[in-house]
């Protein structure tokens, strides 16, 4: 598969759109929008042109914010302090009474992703039953791929990531626990497939000290989500139409490729099921 556009290239043609983004919507209040920590967290070129993006299709400022964890963002749309939130499945699955879609990425033609086991590229394993006793890189406790995958798998084994693994950590960043794999911090990790597929085309340095070794089944990619209680209002209604038509415009082009993302669509019916029998399988 043709894989993503090269890092000069996605930058220079954020920077051209970014230029042209005509100011509008003063005196408008800002559209609140939460990001957990993916892999652009600290790319503040990524930040700025899904910003610019999303300002210019809602003609209003938008103000992206971030948190440590993901438990922090999720906590500020349930409260309102948000206007919605890029979140994960695992996230949307535990609060899908209070919450509603909005919309979720397309990556390399289709809104699904796996999660990775990875060791360093040294490491003698193949795979998850290798790594007993072994030190381990975890995302967030509520995420997906960096957690919820590794955690249900080892249920399904008999074992608990407590016992499995003489000593885990979280990083609270997916980039995090690739460079903890790379720099020989921990033996192993859990990371977003994408994360990983997007950080090799950014920086393959710290990839290639790295080894894949196991890919999860293909799951609901980290959805857009809004309060159910305020999905309907105006400026929800604006943000959602702003992020199906991304690929409409320059500046969304420029968002898209700086992510490396193809677009956003409606979730289809039943995308995050895999999530929520992996979830009921830690409950059992």
């Amino acid at each position: 598969m043709t894989r993503g556009p090269s890092r000069r290239a996605a930058l220079l043609l954020a920077a051209s759109a970014l230029a042209s983004v005509p100011v509008r919507g003063v005196g408008q209040a800002p559209f609140r929008l939460g990001l957990t920590p993916v892999f652009l967290d600290n790319d503040s070129m990524v930040i700025d042109s899904l910003s610019a993006a999303l300002s210019d299709a809602m003609e209003r400022p938008i103000e992206l914010v971030q948190r440590r964890t993901y438990a922090e963002v999720t906590g500020l749309l349930l409260t309102g302090a948000l206007d919605a939130a890029w979140l994960c499945g695992f996230p949307y699955l535990q609060h899908a009474d209070a919450l509603d879609l909005l919309a979720v990425p397309v990556w390399r033609g289709q809104p699904l992703y796996r999660s990775y086991l990875i060791v360093g590229e040294d490491v003698a394993a193949d795979g998850l039953a290798d790594l007993r006793g072994a030190t381990h890189a975890f995302s967030d406790p509520d995420s997906n791929s960096g957690y919820l995958v590794t955690a249900s798998d080892l249920i399904a084994m008999g074992e608990h990531p407590e016992t499995w693994f003489s000593r885990s950590i979280f990083t609270f960043g997916h980039r995090n626990v690739v460079r903890a794999v790379a720099d020989g911090l921990v033996t192993s990790g859990s990371v977003d497939g994408y994360v990983w597929e997007a950080l090799a085309n950014v920086e393959p340095d710290l990839t290639r000290h790295t080894r894949i070794i196991g890919k999860s089944e293909w799951l609901g990619f980290p959805p857009v989500c809004a309060r159910r209680d305020n999905v309907a209002s105006e400026p929800v209604v604006a943000f959602q139409a702003a992020l199906l038509t991304l690929s409409e415009s320059d500046t969304g082009r420029a968002a898209l490729a700086a992510l490396q993302l193809d677009g956003f669509e409606v979730a289809p019916e039943g995308i995050f099921d895999g999530i929520a029998a992996r979830m009921r399988l830690m409950d059992s």
